[in-house]
């Protein structure tokens, strides 16, 4: 059977820690950012966990 390939497109979104979680970046922090509160801008900029069932089905396109 053939090796499995990574799907790039999630390879290069997705980062993964030490301890083996899922990290992601936020969207929406690109454009039209007069209209968005400081306090929404600040979490946007936070990176997030990838869990739960989004986080098997990324594990697979990873090949992890």
């Amino acid at each position: 059977m053939p090796k499995m390939k990574t799907h790039k497109g999630t390879a290069k979104r997705i980062k993964i820690t030490s301890t083996g979680k899922l990290t992601r970046e936020r969207a929406f922090g690109n454009h039209m950012l007069s209209k968005k509160s400081k306090s929404r801008k600040r979490n946007i900029n936070t990176s997030a966990v990838v869990s739960g069932s989004m986080a098997k089905n990324v594990k697979r396109a990873l090949g992890i």
